[in-house]
């Protein structure tokens, strides 16, 4: 038995809630006539609104004042409007004509747009994606709309949604059986996609993100910006863009489009001017519902800021300085994965980069283009790994090798008989904080000895928000909430201020930009003493204290002083 059909009502019931069901409780129309019209709108193809007034059912006055009442949405009279005085190119025309729309202006970042039909979601989320503004909807008479729109509008391009998926897909694999091409560039495409993506990327730089987030959901799609280290959503793209999008990003980042089922790495990059290209790390990881993609952005400059653009204190950049002038030894950078280790390393290697010096580095992958440096990139898989790559760096006479990361013994071992033989090795961990480094060392199987004998410096790190200049206000907290942060008594003499983030329009609620905090460990003698009696982190760690080195928290504390940051951001940031 076949069985039954839901009722039609049980269908105009849905599409009633907006448009017929407003009529209906304002008294402009019957429930079984405005079901009626639905039900003819849906057979000949055209909008509920436009059925509405077509058959003369309501009249385009009425419905405008309607609608503008149970929508709360302003009303405009058109015949007050000149059409050759509104705003050209602010949207895609063909966008308009399918949805009987009109551009009135914009807004701060909303595009004021004339519509008879404000319950079209289809609409406004075409035109979010479109223009990356949200739409701020203005009731007019259907009636008057037409007229202009019919004039006012062309035909010149296809919609967003046709491009995507009569164009887009032809190009994307022709490019993907174009493997003579050379390093993937990013190239001025009319295609929606592209410029949407590019859109993206360079909003991104320009925004100072970090990273961009390409997150594909069963219903929903997101673009997310890591900035000042906290991820912000930017754009709410069409869901059905996801395959696509991450497609192209894959073609110009040289990876496979066809394989949807693993991990891929890659790399791409964007020319901004004549003279100014940078370069995007892209990660491929396969989710429920799409492939996310991460996007890194590597800008050079960051590396060339200098020493003193980095946070360190006087007394922590004299040692770090110190350390790196020195002919052998090791130098240890850690701190967890986004604290800014990598810039650290490149603002050193920038610093000791001469025309009389051998530099070689093994990093997976390398992040910063650095000219007179000689980068290797790691691949597991070709055999190329950071142990291979040290012992070949022996063979090549060089003056300092760093090291992307020391995961395992062998590359440890390797790090560090290089360091005992005449070479300055810079590298990374990731552990909580300078002491806590010789541990993990010890963990992965180094002797004692070697420790003591190799490392010369460990530099644990962090990244905090730093306060807007602009908005930050003095903070009035409890003396017991600064001594419980970790100040001393003898610090609240009232020669500083806190300050509390606030929000203004040139920052991010509250915070610009980041600092950076460091725990800066010199290896001296006594706490060589400690390694080479097998101490425990604690040890170390009182006996550095008794040599001034100061801990995260305290000089995270520092720039509280300073009014750099607010103690709710050193709170979060470490953790004592």
């Amino acid at each position: 038995m076949t069985p039954a059909s839901p009722p039609q009502s049980a269908v105009l019931g849905v599409a009633l809630s907006g448009i017929g069901r407003a009529l209906v409780a304002a008294g402009n129309l019957e429930q079984g006539k405005a079901e009626d019209l639905y039900r003819k709108a849906i057979a000949s193809h055209k909008s509920f609104v436009a059925e509405l007034v077509e058959s003369g059912a309501v009249s385009a006055f009425t419905l405008a004042h309607t609608l503008s009442k149970a929508f709360i949405a302003p009303l405009l009279d058109l015949s007050a409007i000149d059409p050759m005085r509104l705003p050209a190119k602010l949207l895609d025309e063909k966008i308009c004509q399918d949805y009987h729309l009109l551009v009135l202006g914009k807004r701060g970042n909303n595009l004021v747009i004339a519509t008879a039909d404000p319950s079209d979601q289809e609409a406004a989320e075409k035109i979010k994606f479109a223009t990356q503004r949200n739409v701020e909807w203005v009731i007019v008479e259907f009636d008057k709309l037409s007229q202009i729109v019919g004039k006012h509008t062309g035909s010149e391009a296809a919609s967003l949604a046709s491009d995507f998926v009569n164009s887009e897909f032809d190009t994307l694999e022709d490019a993907a059986t174009d493997q003579s091409a050379e390093a993937p560039e990013i190239e001025a495409d009319e295609t929606p996609v592209v410029r949407f993506l590019q859109k993206m990327l360079v909003e991104a730089f320009n925004m100072g993100a970090s990273d961009l987030h390409f997150e594909p959901y069963e219903f929903s799609y997101r673009v997310r910006f890591r900035i000042d280290g906290e991820l912000r959503e930017m754009s709410a793209p069409p869901v059905g863009i996801k395959e696509i999008l991450a497609s192209r990003i894959k073609v110009l980042s040289r990876m496979d489009i066809s394989e949807k089922r693993v991990p891929q790495d890659g790399r791409m990059k964007l020319k901004l001017a004549a003279d100014r290209t940078v370069d995007f790390r892209v990660s491929s990881l396969p989710t429920l519902f799409g492939e996310k993609i991460v996007i890194r952005i590597l800008d050079p400059n960051n590396a060339k800021l200098g020493i003193d653009a980095l946070g360190y204190a006087e007394v922590e950049k004299a040692r770090l300085l110190k350390a790196i002038s020195r002919p052998y030894g090791m130098i240890l950078v850690t701190g967890p994965t986004g604290s800014g280790k990598t810039v650290s390393l490149y603002t050193c290697l920038n610093l000791l980069n001469q025309p009389g010096v051998n530099i070689a580095t093994a990093e997976d992958p390398s992040e910063i283009n650095m000219p007179g440096v000689n980068q290797v990139n790691i691949n597991d898989k070709a055999g190329l790994t950071f142990a291979s790559a040290l012992k070949s760096f022996l063979r090549q006479d060089p003056d300092i090798i760093m090291v992307g990361e020391i995961r395992d013994l062998e590359t440890a071992d390797i790090s560090i008989k290089a360091a005992q033989t005449g070479h300055l090795v810079l590298s990374t961990l990731h552990t909580n904080d300078a002491p806590t480094t010789i541990t993990r060392l010890r963990n992965m199987g180094v002797a004692p000895f070697n420790i003591a004998s190799s490392v010369v410096l460990i530099t644990a790190q962090r990244l905090a928000r730093r306060l807007c200049a602009k908005c930050k206000v003095i903070a009035d907290l409890p003396k017991q909430t600064l001594v419980d942060a970790g100040f001393a008594a003898a610090d609240l003499d009232g020669s500083w201020k806190t300050y509390r983030a606030v929000g203004c329009p040139s920052c991010n609620n509250g915070y610009k930009g980041r600092v950076g905090i460091y725990q800066v460990m010199p290896i001296s003698d006594e706490i060589q003493r400690i390694i080479l009696r097998d101490g425990s982190s604690m040890e170390i760690s009182e006996q550095s204290i008794r040599e001034g080195v100061m801990s995260l928290r305290a000089s995270a504390l520092q720039k509280v002083q300073l009014g750099l940051t607010s103690l709710e951001e050193v709170l979060a940031v470490t953790n004592e």
